[in-house]
């Protein structure tokens, strides 16, 4: 376990060391010793917290959005994905309490996980501070999301919006070829998406659906232009496939 001093620089804020155990206390940690307090109360508390400070930003900023629009872009930034990357930008997992089976099945690696546990840091930080410090890491950790016009595009699921994409081009039929490596207790699988029998996107992760859905945003990001934004692919074109 690393020093949890380094994890509250990185995200800029303090919070005490009792809170701070808990919003990284997993279930199955709690579970394997004697069924202490576990992360989802302060991940309850975050998730709403994360939820009403990206819609007052989005609310305010966008003054000419519908409602559609806005739900949209707010269901983008606050998915399961989007906090999981932040997570692990962080190194996140590194700090987080788990049991055993989640640590043979590289649990500090799982979306699922990474992004709860995000959700409970926020929560420990306005129970630690004050709203007000709350929503100002909210705003650091989901800010340069909200300004990536591209990616919110799109939505939290890349599968149907590249679909969608592929069939208002008539560019052919969506193929994705997945590969799995390592073994049963920490395996990786590595996706690439064909769309008209073209290589356009590459994606991993440790299921076959993280795998997918990254190589679905890859592939949109190709095919819409938007290869600047951030994973984007390398080039603005096809990819090679694998």
């Amino acid at each position: 376990m690393s020093s949890t001093e380094e994890l509250l620089k990185r995200l800029g804020v303090s919070i005490d060391a009792g809170t701070l155990r808990l919003a990284l206390t997993h279930r199955s940690y709690a579970y394997e010793n004697g069924g202490i307090p576990t992360n989802e109360r302060l991940e309850f508390l975050g998730d709403s917290i994360l939820g009403f400070s990206v819609t007052d930003a989005l609310y305010r900023d966008n003054p000419d959005l519908p409602e559609g629009d806005l739900a949209k872009r707010r269901s983008a930034v606050v998915s399961t994905r989007a906090l999981a990357g932040i997570g692990r930008s962080l190194g996140i997992g590194e700090y987080i309490y788990l049991g055993q089976g989640e640590k043979l099945t590289q649990g500090k690696n799982k979306a699922s996980i990474l992004a709860d546990t995000m959700e409970a840091l926020i929560g420990a930080t306005y129970v630690s501070n004050d709203i007000e410090t709350a929503r100002q890491l909210v705003m650091r950790l989901i800010g340069p999301l909200l300004k990536d016009a591209a990616a919110l595009g799109a939505g939290t699921d890349w599968k149907t919006s590249i679909q969608e994409l592929a069939a208002s081009r008539q560019l052919g039929t969506i193929h994705y070829a997945v590969d799995g490596s390592g073994p049963d207790h920490a395996r990786t699988f590595t996706a690439v998406l064909h769309v008209g029998g073209t290589a356009y996107g590459k994606g991993s992760g440790h299921s076959k659906k993280e795998a997918e859905q990254e190589a679905a945003a890859d592939a949109w990001r190709v095919l819409s232009g938007a290869g600047n934004t951030p994973g984007a692919a390398s080039s603005a074109g096809p990819v090679p496939a694998t």
